[in-house]
């Protein structure tokens, strides 16, 4: 792991923390370290719900540009993989995952939180992808996950501009799914992860891949991968615990087993 990255895990949420002050940039250690993060809080099974956090006053304020700049075209070729695969790894995190924004959540920080599932935001927190301010573009995936997120016309004005969006704004658009004082963004987000402790683990990362793989492909492709999905999950125990427990006891009552 890293220094700058650290893995909590308390009750069945794991909390991956961003530790790079104080604006929590992401040089190419921490975009490492943050890979590693979601592999290990995948592959736990200790650990149902995932928070990422930058701490109380900021997420984090993007690249380390001072890095960036120094570096020519072919050193970029050899980096651009990388610089999507942490983004790729966290969006690949096979459990449910929310962004607690604190502060500035821009360029690379804003596509960290954009590889999550929800996002919850303080009331000054700022986000955007800023980097046609720098002459070039998002690079970790904001262009793709922003536009089906909020929608291409409003991901076009935000990249273009490069301008940043306020709490309220990001709620209104979408790009954001609650907002609370600075100082409950923490524990906001970590009720949300908690109600999915206990629950059908296989089921969930089901659901997760289903509604993630089924954005990229056609209709009929997809309708087919959430067919195989639904009938694999006819195997797991879980799935005899919840059934019976609905026609024993009603809705809401399984102890499900994560299994």
């Amino acid at each position: 792991m890293s220094e700058l990255v650290s893995v909590e895990v308390d009750g069945g949420v794991a909390t991956i923390l961003l530790n790079r002050p104080p604006m929590n940039a992401l040089n190419a250690e921490i975009q490492g370290a943050l890979s590693a993060a979601a592999v290990e809080v995948g592959e736990r099974r200790d650990v149902s719900a995932v928070i990422l956090y930058g701490g109380e006053k900021v997420f984090a304020a993007g690249a380390d540009i001072k890095e960036m700049e120094r570096m020519s075209y072919t050193d970029m070729v050899q980096h651009a993989g990388s610089l999507q695969d942490f983004t790729r790894a966290i969006s690949r995190i096979p459990k449910p995952t929310v962004a607690a924004i604190t502060g500035y959540a821009l360029g690379g920080g804003c596509e960290v939180a954009l590889a999550c599932d929800f996002r919850v935001a303080a009331k000054n927190a700022k986000l955007g992808q800023p980097e046609i301010l720098l002459g070039i573009i998002p690079g970790a995936g904001g262009t793709q996950r922003l536009a089906r997120l909020v929608g291409p016309a409003k991901a076009k004005d935000l990249i273009f501009s490069g301008r940043f969006v306020s709490a309220d704004e990001a709620l209104a658009i979408g790009l954001v799914d609650e907002v609370v004082e600075a100082e409950d963004v923490y524990a906001a987000a970590r009720r949300r992860m908690e109600a999915y402790v206990g629950g059908p683990a296989f089921a969930l990362r089901a659901a997760k891949e289903v509604i993630d793989r089924g954005l990229e492909v056609d209709l009929d492709t997809a309708l087919d991968i959430e067919r195989a999905q639904f009938a694999a999950l006819f195997a797991t125990r879980d799935r005899e615990i919840g059934m019976r427990s609905f026609v024993e006891n009603g809705p809401g009552k399984a102890k499900f087993e994560g299994a």
